[in-house]
């Protein structure tokens, strides 16, 4: 037999075939990113920034314009009050989208929601209170309604709502028999109604509690957006809806919960709506829909789901609003406003598109 001591020391077969090969260790290929690559991915981080900078610039320029005709404090909480409605009605349109939807219904639900307000308070002479919890039972039921066509009956968000907005509108015409509630009714018998419309003042600047609505909202999403599971999950089910249902997220019941929510958020912007109106109108805030989508898409929130900021969609509303009053006080057509909003949304698309193909 072959003495087992005898081979020690001595390498073997298999051993023999590495003598001569590489020794060095593995490297990989360091790619030096370029100063527009960074710039790419830094705003695929952050999606707030590109409207951000657009507000800045655009603030700037009219400043410089019309300098303290538009700067001034007075001027700059009127952007705020203006875009107040349309802020709390983008929040509602925000979360849809961020889950790859779309709600064409949020101006409609947010109408009916104050015509409810006001009808049961002056047609049924419920106390101010309770007409205000039916408005806002209202617009949860036309957000639940909406989310269950989208999750159980996998029907197409936009068809959804497309159909759903003109039924609303229409009940809403119906039910009110188009008469409006006059403000100083409003004020005499339910003064609570018209609780956003109150206005203080803050050194120079004028706001009013809607604005204030409007900010305590944004804050709050954007804080249950960040932190929280339920935020998480939001941003899953758009990005990935079966990688989120894989994962252990019910996609069904957040949409659901989505679209629900969005309804009482609508019914939120209702009752500012009367607050800023003074009035119960069924024909106001008729472009509500499509003014909370051209914040959401200027505001870089992806209309595919799963990326961008609620602050953004802020963003998108105020750059909204410095253009409408800056061209105003300039004294320049109106219909210049529609045309350079129609620029920014198609450039917002054109850009969102860029940092998703490049970076991701």
């Amino acid at each position: 037999m072959t003495d087992p001591s005898a081979n020690v020391g001595r390498p073997q077969d298999f051993e023999k075939v590495l003598s001569g090969s590489d020794t060095s260790v593995a490297s990989f290929d360091v790619h030096n990113k370029s100063a527009l690559e960074k710039a790419q991915h830094f705003l695929h981080g952050n999606p707030a920034m590109v409207p951000l900078i657009v507000l800045v610039l655009s603030t700037a320029i009219f400043g410089v314009i019309l300098g303290s005709k538009f700067f001034s404090a007075f001027s700059l909480t009127l952007i705020l009050q203006q875009v107040a409605i349309t802020g709390i009605v983008g929040a509602a349109q925000t979360l849809v989208i961020l889950t790859a939807g779309i709600d064409l219904s949020v101006g409609a639900i947010m109408v009916l929601s104050s015509v409810v307000m006001g009808q049961f308070t002056f047609r049924y002479g419920l106390p101010a209170p309770l007409s205000i919890l039916c408005g806002f039972a209202c617009g949860a039921l036309c957000g639940y309604i909406n989310g269950l066509l989208v999750s159980r009956m996998k029907l197409p968000p936009f068809i959804v709502t497309l159909g759903s907005w003109q039924i609303i509108l229409a009940a809403n015409f119906l039910y009110s028999a188009n008469e409006t509630i006059r403000s100083q009714d409003i004020a005499a018998q339910a003064p609570l109604l018209q609780l956003f419309g109150a206005s203080f003042r803050f050194g120079g600047a004028v706001l009013t509690a809607g604005v204030v609505a409007m900010v305590l909202l944004v804050a709050v999403l954007w804080y249950v957006l960040n932190h929280t599971a339920w935020g998480r999950h939001v941003y899953a089910v758009g990005d990935d809806p079966d990688a989120a249902e894989l994962s252990g997220v019910g996609t069904n019941k957040m949409l659901l919960q989505v679209y629900t929510l969005s309804g009482i958020i609508c019914a939120l912007a209702g009752w500012v709506l009367i607050g800023r109106l003074g009035s119960v109108s069924p024909t106001s805030g008729q472009f509500a829909n499509i003014e909370s989508i051209t914040a959401v898409v200027i505001g870089g929130i992806s209309l595919f789901g799963g990326r961008g900021s609620i602050l953004g969609m802020i963003f998108g509303a105020l750059i909204v609003g410095v253009f409408q009053l800056g061209l105003r006080l300039v004294g320049t057509d109106p219909q210049w406003t529609y045309l350079l909003i129609g620029v920014l949304i198609i450039g917002a698309v054109t850009v969102d598109q860029w940092i998703r193909k490049v970076a991701g």
